[in-house]
């Protein structure tokens, strides 16, 4: 036991040192290093959405089942992956289309492949980035409302939160407003504009019980709806009816704002609202429609003194996210 116990102190000896020098776990490999290529460079266009010739990058399973022309990549063997030839640009698939990768990038690609691409699984706990936690990218989760003393105030689930603050303060809920002055609040809520006294008199005299309801479906089913909550929109796309700088000429973007008001009124989906916008023209045989919301990127301002560079301004356009001020043209 004593020979036995000696051999395996000495193993251990030498495996240790070995041991320490072994190089990070595969796992850890391509969380620290690879995943970040791939999600910069691939996957834009390599999802499991988009999919560009069949592939997408999202998965292992994606990543070896390949696309249109097979599989990507061919574990433990990068002279022979096709994802190496792309990247190496050594033949006519060039990758990515953005520009080359740098040496140390498909370094790192090459060494991922020849460990046996392997992918960090989905338990593999990873370290959260900076403002993770924020609520907007938290999963929608039911809510059960707080219990409330005066559940004869409660109309509805949101009632029970405003009114559980409320009791906590040792507050009362302020008394119900009268039918004109309930009117006259929602409708400068939903459509910017105070009802006429036609719409003020049919309210007052509604004794149904759904009667705010109604008021409710016509406001949003209001063409001034669009105008109302559309602003918001337009603001933040810095939208103007003229070129700004010190000129400030007029321009023709009528069309584009009419296209976000539409857009509200017709309560089309967000993901839809923003593709538009930032890339209709890019879409299978886009519509007059989707070209016309591309100009969101019209929105920058124009100048057009005189002795200006207008390459210069044409660049410092391309470089912020917006398409060229000149020459100019109407959307």
């Amino acid at each position: 036991m004593r020979v036995q116990s000696n051999m395996f102190l000495c193993s251990l000896a030498l495996v240790i040192p070995l041991a320490a020098q072994q190089p990070p776990p595969p796992t850890g490999f391509f969380e620290s290093q690879v995943r970040p290529i791939l999600n910069s460079s691939c996957q834009g266009c390599h999802n499991e959405r988009t999919r560009t010739s069949g592939l997408s990058l999202a998965s292992r399973e994606a990543l070896l089942s390949g696309g249109n022309r097979g599989a990507a990549v061919k574990p433990g063997d990068s002279s022979d992956s096709l994802l190496i030839r792309a990247i190496e640009q050594t033949g006519d698939l060039k990758m990515p289309p953005q520009g080359k990768l740098q040496p140390a990038q498909v370094s790192i690609l090459r060494r991922w492949i020849d460990m046996g691409a392997p992918w960090a699984p989905e338990n593999v706990t990873q370290a959260r980035p900076k403002g993770a936690d924020h609520w907007a990218f938290q999963p929608v989760r039911l809510t059960e409302p707080p219990s409330v003393r005066n559940t004869s105030w409660v109309k509805n689930p949101i009632d029970q939160f405003i009114l559980a603050r409320l009791e906590k303060e040792h507050l009362s809920p302020s008394p119900e407003a009268d039918r004109e002055l309930l009117l006259r609040r929602v409708t400068l809520d939903l459509i910017g504009l105070v009802p006429s006294p036609e719409e003020i008199r049919d309210f007052v005299s509604d004794n149904r019980p759904d009667a705010y309801d109604r008021v409710v479906d016509r406001l949003l089913a209001s063409h001034h709806y669009g105008e109302r909550w559309g602003r918001h929109w337009l603001d933040i796309a810095r939208y103007a009816d003229s070129d700004g700088y010190t000129i400030d000429a007029p321009r023709t973007m009528w069309k584009y704002r009419d296209w976000v008001i539409n857009a509200l009124n017709r309560d089309m989906p967000f993901d839809e609202f923003v593709i538009e916008q930032m890339a209709g023209d890019l879409l299978p045989a886009p519509t007059a429609e989707q070209l016309i919301a591309t100009g969101f990127h019209r929105n920058t301002p124009s100048n057009y003194e005189g002795g200006i560079d207008f390459e210069q301004y044409r660049v410092e356009a391309v470089v912020t996210g917006f398409r060229p001020p000149a020459p100019r043209s109407s959307v």
